[in-house]
Order: C-alpha cells, then sequence, then structure tokens
C-alpha cells in the first residue's frame, strides 16, 4: 500500500490535470477535433506508463508489473464505456459542443464514487479475503451475460432513470446551452443535459462493479488498484471524441470484453 504522501501527491496531480483541462484546454467548450483527441489520449497513455516507471522504481518490479497488468485490464474494459456513450448522446441528440462538458464532469464524479468502492472493496477483502471467490464467480457470470447480449440495445425512453428524473423534476423541453439547470417562471428546472449526465455517471458505476473486481484479482493494494483505475478513465474522454467516428466498426469488441472477464474471473 502506498504511503500517505503518494496518495497526496498522486490526487494533487490528478487535480492539476483536471484544473488543466477544465481551465485551459477546453475553457470555453468547444468541439475537440479527432486529431486532438488522439494526441490527448497518447498523453495520457504516456502519462500512465511514465507513473508506472515510477512505481517502479519507489515500490519495485513486482507493483509495477501488477500497476500495468491493472491498468490494461482496466483501459481494455473501459472502452466499452464509449458504446453506451455514443448511445446516450446520440439518444438525446447532444450537440457536440455539449458533450465535452458532460463527459468532463462524468469522468469527476467517476472519480470519486471508484474511489469511494476501491477503499470499500479493499476493506472488505482484507476482513473477509474469502469474497475475492465470489468476485471471480461475479466476474464469469458478468462476461457470460455480456457475450449473451451481444448486438442488444438498451431502450433508453424506458430506462428507469430516465423516468424517475422526468416523473420527479421538472425538465426544460430542450437544452438550455451547456446548463444542466435553468429557472422558468420561478421554478428550478433541469435540462435533458443533467439527465444524460446522470445516465453517464450511472452507467460509470454499474460498470465499476465489473472491472473493480476484475482488478482485485491481480492485486489487492489499494493504491495500485485506485491509479490504475483512475489512469484508465482520465484519458477516456478524449479517446470518445477520437473513437466516435469509428466505434461502429468494432464488432468484435464485446466478444474480447467477455472473454476478459471470464478468464480473470476463473
Amino acid at each position: 500500500m502506498g504511503s500517505a504522501w503518494m496518495w497526496i501527491g498522486f490526487n494533487v496531480l490528478v487535480l492539476a490535470l483536471l484544473a488543466l483541462d477544465l481551465g485551459v484546454l477546453h475553457r470555453h467548450g468547444r468541439e475537440i477535433g479527432v486529431r486532438e483527441a488522439l494526441l490527448l489520449s497518447l498523453g495520457y497513455v504516456l502519462l500512465a506508463l511514465v507513473f508506472g516507471a515510477a512505481i517502479h522504481y519507489v515500490l519495485g518490479p513486482q507493483a509495477a508489473t501488477e500497476y500495468l497488468t491493472g491498468y490494461l485490464i482496466e483501459k481494455s474494459l473501459s472502452i466499452d464505456n464509449i458504446f453506451v456513450f455514443v448511445l446516450v448522446f446520440l439518444h438525446f441528440s447532444v450537440p457536440r459542443d455539449y458533450q465535452h462538458k458532460v463527459l468532463f464532469w462524468g469522468i469527476l464524479g467517476a472519480l470519486i464514487m471508484r474511489a469511494a468502492l476501491i477503499l470499500a472493496g479493499a476493506a472488505i477483502l482484507e476482513a473477509f479475503h474469502g469474497l475475492i471467490y465470489v468476485f471471480g464467480a461475479f466476474l464469469v457470470f458478468t462476461g457470460i451475460k455480456m457475450l449473451v447480449t451481444v448486438g442488444q440495445e438498451p431502450n433508453l425512453d424506458e430506462n428507469r432513470i430516465n423516468r424517475f428524473m422526468r416523473r420527479h423534476f421538472w425538465v426544460t423541453e430542450s437544452f438550455e446551452g451547456g446548463k444542466f439547470f435553468v429557472r422558468r417562471n420561478g421554478l428550478l428546472c433541469i435540462t435533458p443535459l443533467l439527465i444524460v449526465l446522470v445516465l453517464i455517471e450511472v452507467t460509470d458505476v454499474i460498470f465499476a462493479l465489473d472491472s473493480i473486481p476484475a482488478i482485485f484479482a491481480i492485486t489487492t493494494d489499494p493504491f495500485i488498484v485506485y491509479t490504475s483505475n483512475v489512469f484508465a478513465i482520465l484519458g477516456l474522454r478524449a479517446l470518445y471524441f477520437a473513437l466516435v467516428g469509428i466505434i461502429h466498426r468494432f464488432h468484435y469488441l464485446k466478444y474480447g470484453l467477455s472473454l476478459v472477464l471470464v478468464v480473470v474471473g476463473g
């Protein structure tokens, strides 16, 4: 487990990257081109590898191997998120210049929720190590389920979260710029963009229930699990804009991901 200063230093690095992204690179929420997205994706991958080298230097080769293995697994599984992003954005007709904002706040929320899930999972495994076999069985089940449901697309109109929010909140008929909330006749209303954000957040939690047990099969060190997860999803937004135009060509991706889950679970 990393020392306190390593936890603090890493989280300061993450906050600096997020501040650079939001405050400098995309301050005006403009559309991201494919070339820029590819360069950003490459930058995040290189940064993850440099961090792996630092782990090798500080914690040793075993920790570095676990980190790199975990990072590759998490990065592979996170690509499946992009399919969901595409479906949600297309269904709600989200303009491309708003998609960056949704993904930024979605990934920021994902970092917080994954940190909580990882710390909770590590504490549970430390107290009841036998649960690692339950995690394994869950991964095998999830992989088989993913394989069986390949080609099926969710009905977002009937999605429980979408229906719940539209039933319990005042929702504007259309987008209001890049705003999540607006006031209409003295009433605080939410926009469809907030529904999109909530769907993205919930989707990540669901995927985390697959990916976090997968990396716990590699290591139970919370620092390694956390850092590999964070680097895998930090570049996810840039990867989305790089692959959004060709993601429909990845016909066999879900078959590969289901196999990864089954093998890791086994």
